[in-house]
């Protein structure tokens, strides 16, 4: 008996000692996989902070989602859309005056009718014409006489009868004579001329063009210098624009704009950028000129202008342009997802002018990155799933 005894302690003792190495890992295992997932949070939590904005995706799940990347857009321009106005171009169009007051007896021609350069298109009947080409054939009966007389002392001084200093009155006499005459015609010619009678001077067309304007009826009195006609040469208009300062730093002569209106279009150049401010609007005048040849544009009618804006010198200033499609809105600030070895990185920007399907990026992407011009609402979806399974 004494022998099993000392074996049955040794072997409830070594029991006792397996189930008490049976029961002491399981605890111990729990608290180490607790000290693990903690750990594992507290990196998780930090990785989250580190790797904000960034939304990992292989080749595949890009492929799958419908995510298309490209370059953003870089060129010496961007543009930028604003109504505009037609207008008479200034360089052809020309108001058509009555020189001397009187009565309108004769108007030739009426609105949108074409007139050619030199072509009498009104008659004023008045005294002041009469004395006008009165003083004309007046001029000219001196200026005969006097050359008269200049040609006889001319004889008498070849005879020697008459004397030398003669000669010379005579000969200052018709000098006068003629400039006296040629006054009086150039006083006829810069009130009109012709006219059909004494009292009558007819009014020429400066230019060739369109009648766009005619304020006086037949029979009405004006006075000088009123507005007879308003001539335009339409086969070239020009285009109003107003500029905001920042912008108008970035157009010059030269650059395009297309025209836009009902169906229409056309390209213009611009030929002012005004270097002033206007005092009521606070932006800046510009004119474009558009061709016309085919009259499709009218003068007054508005349209909408995409003006090319030019880079303020070299590469750093050159505009980049992308998508719309490519920028959304993450925590109210403006983003675009570049590409990354491992997904998206979702980059801040700042806007500029929009110009059709696609805008300006001020700063946040150098213009050399790859970027999702796509489906990036979905990568905005993908960084709110993270940022909500954090806060879970």
């Amino acid at each position: 008996m004494s022998m099993f005894m000392p074996r049955t302690a040794a072997s409830l003792t070594l029991a006792l000692a397996l189930v008490a190495c049976g029961g002491s890992p399981e605890p111990a295992n729990e608290t180490a996989n607790e000290a693990a997932s903690a750990k594992s949070g507290e990196e998780g939590a930090g990785g989250g902070h580190a790797d904000e904005g960034k939304v990992t995706l292989s080749a595949d799940q890009i492929a799958a989602a419908g995510i298309q990347v490209g370059r953003p857009t870089l060129g010496g321009s961007g543009t930028i859309e604003l109504p505009a106005t037609i207008e008479g171009d200034p360089q052809g169009t020309q108001v058509v005056s009555a020189a001397i007051g009187g009565r309108v007896v004769s108007l030739t021609l009426n609105l949108g009718q074409s007139v050619g350069r030199g072509q009498t298109i009104a008659v004023i009947e008045s005294r002041e014409a009469a004395q006008l080409k009165g003083e004309v054939e007046a001029s000219r009966a001196r200026l005969a006489l006097a050359n008269s007389n200049l040609a006889r002392e001319q004889r008498l001084f070849a005879q020697r009868v008459s004397p030398e200093q003669d000669l010379i009155a005579a000969r200052t006499a018709s000098i006068e004579a003629g400039i006296a005459y040629r006054q009086a015609q150039s006083q006829v010619s810069a009130a009109g001329g012709g006219g059909g009678g004494l009292n009558r001077l007819g009014i020429v067309a400066p230019i060739g063009g369109q009648i766009i304007a005619r304020p006086v009826v037949l029979g009405q009195t004006v006075a000088a210098d009123a507005e007879l006609y308003r001539i335009a040469n339409l086969s070239r208009v020009s285009l109003a624009l107003n500029l905001k300062p920042e912008d108008a730093g970035r157009v010059k002569p030269g650059n395009t704009v297309m025209v836009t209106a009902s169906g229409r279009q056309a390209s213009a150049r611009i030929s002012f950028v005004s270097p002033a401010l206007d005092p009521q609007t606070r932006q800046v005048p510009v004119i474009a000129t558009l061709e016309n040849g085919g009259g499709q544009w009218r003068v007054g009618e508005a349209v909408t202008a995409s003006v090319q804006l030019s880079g303020t010198g070299g590469a750093a200033n050159t505009a980049i342009l992308v998508p719309t499609t490519a920028v959304q809105t993450v925590e109210g600030k403006s983003v675009v997802f570049v590409r990354t070895p491992t997904g998206f990185q979702a980059t801040p920007v700042t806007l500029g002018d929009a110009a059709g399907a696609t805008v300006i990026i001020g700063s946040g992407l150098t213009g050399r990155e790859q970027i999702a011009t796509t489906g990036s609402f979905t990568l905005k979806a993908e960084i709110g799933k993270g940022e909500a399974a954090h806060e879970d």
